[in-house]
């Protein structure tokens, strides 16, 4: 009995190895519908071995792991038919991260150098989580209701272990005021952290970095009945720069989740299951919901004097002297302090008299941002030089500003300020400079013609006069076309500098230049603080001559239209965007490196340099 069994067996595998080879089959099992953030697997199943399997790529989702290969092979005998089935699985496990209809392409199988492949993926991911539109509805009602939007919208779960939100403080505001923005995070089940993040770029706002601790600890809350760990990741203040409905996209992060491994115990159950348990790191991409942000005009008729400053704020001025000498510097010093966007506060407009030379004014801030906002204090420095002397007077200065607490327009206005100019000693300067239209005192230089001499002197014939030479006629000709070529050379530079925007255009990469000189001497005397600001200056000054755009109406999102207008390679526009954040997060948190400094000078002078170098 026995033999006759071995003697089967062997008949079977002898019948399995000389049968004819079959078709090669590769197929897919997926699902078709799923939730944005929800984990599922997609597995391809080969119905025979031996060759190379190749997955597609997944763009649209995140691959949290695979493959996982299996293999299993059966043996049926019926009415003396033998029949062999082999399937090799291949098992990926990925996430859905936004909404939206994706395609997959096929996996191919390659074999005695033919290649097989399955069928293409159509995954269609959709945003169904509970209460999202019972979310939405109470985000409009509480809008309504607080008439500015200013209570945030309840947070909730949609059932999920894990999430991430941006929450907002308020949804609807005016032009310049700001919102506070958290991304904070909500899981039910155990991280070991938090290995990437990715925040949106706030497009059509100016954006500034809150210090928030790390987070090292998580806090009970109650969300939709159910109790979460909750934590900030991170905080921003948001200005935006532009009116009407602003789209801010999703927060992703990958939070790394503690799973534990391996089986529970068919003797003790999970009694000792803490104890010799072992964990592995998971990660997990979620993704938050994208938000809208309507703002609104400033209501009213917009003064002329309007600093652009929305808030509460007040202004001081004054002068270090009141007596000095002709040609000698007055410093003007005009303070505003308040809270607002006082980092988009025009400066002052003088109304001076004719004879006082006025520079462009220095700034300087002393701001600090915190959740309650901006506050803090800008102050403009202006060099004054009196051309003649005498007693001057410093007209009051109009300031206005959007008072929120009011809701309306309110102007500033300094003390008028007078100081006198007292003449220059004698002798001490050779020549005295007038600035203005009255021109007194004009310093009497001296004698300077000579008596006529009464006795007479000899003249002499000359032998040959220079008009009959012939090298006259030659000296005479090459000096009428070297007028004429001067003549032609300086009408052609009237009309080139005729052209304003023309010779912003051309002049824009050396005054660049010369801002970013000023950056490296700030650099090497440790003013880093300084040092990201004037790499600010030169840049948005570069832009605004670059892109014959106002410095007062250019944004970093016109810019950047322009740019790409002008075919401006992509990763050219990326870096200029990641240079303007290093320094306006240098500028408000702690000092950074001096590498770090000399890296951010390096990529602003590539910057300048791959703009100049673009054909047209």
């Amino acid at each position: 009995m026995k033999i006759s069994n071995i003697g089967l067996l062997f008949a079977v595998m002898l019948y399995g190895l000389t049968t004819k080879g079959q078709d090669v089959i590769v197929k897919v099992d997926y699902p078709s519908v799923v939730r944005a953030g929800q984990q599922f697997s997609v597995m391809w199943t080969v119905n025979t071995g031996g060759g190379e399997f190749s997955a597609p790529s997944f763009d649209g989702f995140y691959r949290i792991a695979g493959p996982q290969t299996s293999f299993s092979s059966s043996t049926q005998i019926i009415n003396n038919k033998v029949t062999r089935e082999t399937s090799y699985t291949y098992v990926y496990y990925l996430q859905a991260l936004t909404e939206g209809r994706y395609v997959i392409g096929p996996a191919s199988f390659t074999l005695k150098n033919r290649t097989y492949r399955s069928d293409s993926i159509r995954i269609e991911v959709v945003n169904d989580t509970p209460g999202a539109q019972t979310q939405q509805q109470q985000q409009q009602q509480q809008q309504q209701q607080a008439g500015t939007g200013t209570k945030p919208a309840r947070v909730q779960s949609g059932g999920e272990d894990i999430f991430v939100r941006l929450i907002l403080n308020r949804n609807e505001i005016l032009m310049g005021e700001h919102i506070l923005a958290s991304v904070k995070i909500y899981t039910r089940v155990d991280i070991s952290g938090i290995s990437e993040i990715k925040f949106p770029s706030f497009d059509g706002f100016l954006k500034a970095d809150l210090e928030t601790p790390p987070l090292t600890s998580l806090e009970r809350e109650n969300v939709d009945g159910v109790i979460y760990g909750t934590g900030v990741v991170q905080q921003f203040l948001l200005y935006p720069q532009v009116t009407g409905e602003i789209n801010i996209e999703p927060v992703q992060l990958t939070a790394l989740m503690r799973q534990k491994a391996g089986r529970t115990d068919p003797f003790f159950g999970d009694v000792f299951d803490d104890f010799f348990a072992t964990y592995q790191t998971v990660p997990r991409a979620v993704v938050s919901p994208a938000m809208k942000v309507r703002v609104k005009p400033l209501p009213g008729v917009r003064p002329a004097d309007f600093s652009g400053i929305v808030g509460q704020v007040k202004i001081n001025a004054a002068i270090n002297r009141d007596t000095v000498t002709v040609n000698d510097a007055v410093n003007l010093k005009i303070t505003v302090s308040g809270s607002g966007n006082l980092r988009l506060a025009a400066a002052p407009e003088l109304n001076l008299p004719p004879d006082i030379e006025v520079y462009d004014p220095r700034v300087t801030d002393e701001i600090r941002n915190n959740s309650a906002g901006t506050t803090g204090q800008r102050t403009f420095e202006y060099l004054l030089i009196p051309r003649h002397h005498g007693d001057f007077s410093i007209p009051p200065v109009s300031y206005s500003y959007f008072n929120t607490s009011t809701g309306s327009y309110e102007r500033l206005t300094t003390n008028s300020m007078k100081f006198h100019a007292r003449r220059a000693p004698e002798g001490a300067t050779g020549i005295t400079v007038y600035g203005g239209v009255a021109k007194e005192d004009v310093r009497y230089l001296g004698r300077d013609i000579r008596f006529i001499r009464s006795e007479p002197d000899r003249i002499d014939r000359t032998e040959s006069l220079l008009i009959s030479k012939s090298s006259f006629y030659t000296l005479y000709g090459f000096a009428a076309v070297v007028f004429l070529a001067i003549l032609f050379i300086r009408r052609e530079h009237v009309k080139r500098n005729a052209d304003i925007n023309a010779v912003r255009n051309r002049k824009a990469a050396r005054i660049a230049a010369k801002r970013l000189k000023e950056a490296s001497q700030c650099l090497k005397t440790g003013q880093t603080d300084r040092f990201h600001e004037e790499i600010l200056k030169a840049l948005w000054g570069y832009l605004s001559d670059k892109l014959n755009i106002p410095l007062s109406s250019l944004t970093r999102s016109n810019a950047f239209d322009n740019l790409k207008e002008k075919d401006v390679n992509e990763d050219v526009i990326n870096n200029l965007g990641d240079i303007l954040d290093k320094c306006e997060y240098a500028r408000y948190a702690p000092a950074s490196s001096e590498a770090a400094a000399v890296e951010i000078y390096d990529r602003a002078s590539e910057f300048i340099r791959q703009i100049e170098n673009l054909k047209g």
